[in-house]
């Protein structure tokens, strides 16, 4: 017989993060367990509100199913004499349960030997859920786990109360580690401003309706899709666009349990404030969602917010609706004190220039050892004006930049990033351009933290584009400088996300940057001005080449490309050199491998190489070696393949030197013929000869053509 589970862990207000990671993991955990403890079911349901995390399993079988095994016992030739079980048989038949006549003869790979057929009878569902259940609620992970009372329980808040159900049966479960001690029943609470009196549930099967009447709206997914619903249509109405990120709505739908939308509205003084500073109090601060005026693009670099949002903006409440008039006008006097205190802020920023703020920098430390964020400013500087060095970027894009960068970190020590930090960057562009600096430079300095992270926007212009280059690169210098690394999942300064900016800035830009030899300029200078940690500049070069090269492996395989392809080109055998001399280089590879094995393409080409690059590795030729001129003598030439062969390489060379990987590889499909007949053709050679000269002229004349076919790829590293 089948029957319905219930099981309801009834807390604290739970930590809307908490509550959704916890879902997923006792979804995991509850299949897994039912599955190894072998009782069949039908649809697992895991869901929960603020207040409870709920599992409902239909149709879990009231009992195991018995359990049939052979065991395999000792071979027949020590077990049996005459045919009689001797000691070894009768013990194992002891262990298994059994009687020894029961044993049966089997054949094995390693000879005869005695099985048993053991029968495990089945346990009731409810004698085995009680530790089930235990261990599913010690088994849950989560930040900020807490003790409470006396107890020695940790959870993300308090346990109060356990609903365990089996169909209409109360599985009886003691959590001792609670203070006080938590016992299952089959009370659960309703919604607090219902009365939040014990609600009996006589079934599993009629938890979520008896809920419902005391105003919980159990079902995750049926609240959300509520909350969606009512946005839309509050917005509809008020002729605006839900600014409601998806991080957003899904801290709503865990901090409710009976969620109806309302409708505030902002003080129209207060719309004088720049739009994104109304945004961040109203998501970050408040959780409410601002409606933006429908097409209209917002300019980073607006002062004020009337012309972009709504006077209005939405609340997910979880009162009661009779209350809704109050909850309003409570909610919109915590906005206006907010704004109110973003208005003050605002003030006084506006009462001091960006210079006088970049000198007060230099009173706030860093990093230790690494000086003041004033210090960190002229370091971006440095950087950003020998990335200008490497760039051929117009001289107004230069300017720019250099301003850019010297006025990047200004906004650090405003009132306004001090109380909202996630406006860093943006004020400081706002308040550059009020000052009279141009929108190239307020520009570039909004943009200078592109990307804050993975699936970020990437700065959009060039003077930007550079600033954000240099940020990361001081970055990535000092804390290298000071000798810390990155290791394992500890990355305090954010290293390999340093890295992987890097990384795409220059990919989206199209900027061909020598990383290698702009390391050999910079990290001398930085050992030299952060002396005091004795850093030897080839180490740290070294490291932060390490260090790079992960990350373009790394973004690379994000990007979704095989890895064969990755390594093939960005693998330990690639040099650093041809890594990290151009970055975009390497992309333009892969993307290239990438398409030619689309187009079943590349098992030609790399049918081509291997053979060549085979008898190639027998001789001695430098890797570095493209130009047959240079080590091929053709009066050597004892066959027409040979000439063949230094045709093909000839038309190779100024590719693979001058990158022109499409047609490189073009070329390496059209050489398949000329390889053919070098090896089997009726005019083929013996490349080893015994005439050493003979011999190594042949095996250049396939070095040279393997060297020009890695500038494209390691191609034995490619699978087939």
């Amino acid at each position: 017989m089948t029957t319905t589970f219930l099981l309801e862990i009834g807390t604290e207000e739970l930590p809307a993060d908490f509550a959704s990671q916890a879902l997923a993991q006792l979804e995991q955990l509850v299949r897994r367990d039912l599955k190894d403890a072998r009782l069949t079911h039908g649809a697992v349901t895991v869901t929960g509100t603020p207040r409870r995390l709920v599992v409902s399993v239909d149709d879990l079988d009231e009992e195991q199913k018995e359990l049939r095994e052979d065991r395999k016992g000792p071979p027949v030739a020590q077990a049996l004499k005459d045919g009689v079980p001797g000691p070894a048989a009768i013990g194992f038949a002891k262990r298994c349960g059994v009687d020894p006549s029961d044993l049966v003869e089997r054949e094995t790979p390693k000879g005869p030997c005695l099985f048993a057929t053991v029968l495990t009878p089945g346990c009731t569902s409810a004698s085995l859920l009680p530790a089930l259940i235990l261990s599913w609620i010690d088994a849950l992970q989560g930040r900020r786990f807490m003790r409470w009372g006396t107890g020695a329980q940790r959870f993300s808040r308090p346990i109060r109360w356990l609903v365990a159900l089996l169909g209409d049966a109360v599985i009886p479960v003691e959590q001792a580690g609670s203070d006080p001690v938590v016992r299952s029943d089959r009370y659960s609470r309703g919604h607090r401003l219902h009365g939040d009196q014990p609600v009996e549930i006589k079934n599993a099967s009629s938890f979520a309706e008896v809920l419902a009447a005391q105003g919980v709206l159990v079902d995750r997914a049926a609240r959300a899709a509520l909350i969606r619903r009512s946005i839309d249509e509050a917005a509809v109405a008020a002729e605006g666009v839900p600014n409601c990120p998806d991080s957003l709505f899904d801290e709503l739908v865990d901090l409710v349990e009976d969620p109806h939308v309302l409708k505030g509205r902002i003080a129209d003084r207060f719309l004088a404030l720049p739009p994104e500073v109304i945004s961040t109090v109203m998501q970050s601060h408040q959780r409410y969602v601002p409606l933006d005026r429908p097409d209209v693009e917002l300019d980073p670099l607006r002062l004020s917010a009337d012309a972009v949002l709504c006077p209005e903006f939405l609340l997910v409440s979880n009162g009661l609706r009779s209350a809704s008039d109050t909850i309003v006008r409570g909610n919109e006097r915590v906005l206006t004190a907010r704004l109110a205190d973003a208005e003050f802020f605002l003030g006084v920023d506006r009462r001091q220039s960006s210079a006088e703020r970049r000198e007060s920098l230099a009173r706030v430390t860093f990093a230790e050892g690494l000086g003041s964020l004033r210090d960190r400013s002229d370091r971006i500087e440095r950087i950003a004006s020998v990335l200008l060095d490497h760039l051929s970027l117009k001289d107004q894009v230069a300017t720019a930049a250099r301003r850019a960068a010297q006025l990047c970190k200004h906004d650090l020590v405003s009132q306004m990033v001090g109380e909202f930090p996630e406006l860093q960057g943006l004020m400081g562009g706002k308040y550059l351009l009020e000052e009279g600096e141009s929108r190239d430079v307020a520009v570039a300095v909004v943009e200078h933290y592109y990307p804050r992270g993975a699936g970020d926007a990437l700065p959009g212009s060039d003077a930007g584009a550079v600033v954000a280059l240099a940020e990361r690169l001081e970055l990535l210098l000092s804390i290298y400088t000071k000798g810390e690394r990155p290791s394992g999942s500890s990355d305090p300064y954010a290293l390999r996300r340093a890295g992987n900016g890097l990384l795409l800035i220059l990919w989206e830009r199209g900027w061909r940057l020598n990383l290698e030899a702009l390391l050999d300029v910079l990290a001398p200078i930085w050992c030299d001005t952060l002396s005091s940690f004795g850093c030897d500049p080839n180490a740290l070069k070294a490291d932060l080449i390490q260090l790079l090269r992960q990350r373009v492996v790394s973004q690379l395989e994000d990007e979704g490309h095989p890895a064969d392809l990755v390594q093939a080109v960005a693998g330990d055998g690639v040099s650093d050199e041809q890594l990290l001399s151009d970055p975009l280089d390497v992309r333009e590879r892969i993307q290239l491998l990438t398409a030619l094995r689309e187009q079943q393409r590349l098992a030609a080409v790399q049918a081509v190489v291997q053979r060549a690059a085979r008898l190639a590795e027998k001789g001695d030729l430098a890797l570095s070696c493209l130009d047959p001129a240079t080590v091929i003598d053709p009066k050597r030439f004892e066959s027409s393949s040979e000439a063949a062969m230094l045709a093909v390489i000839e038309r190779l060379h100024p590719l693979a030197a001058g990158r022109d990987y499409k047609a490189l590889a073009d070329a390496l499909v059209e050489a398949t013929p000329a390889l053919e007949a070098f090896f089997d053709g009726d005019e083929s050679v013996m490349v080893m000869a015994d005439d050493p000269q003979l011999r190594n002229n042949r095996l250049n004349l396939l070095g040279v053509l393997r060297n020009q076919a890695s500038q494209l790829a390691r191609f034995e590293l490619i699978q087939s």
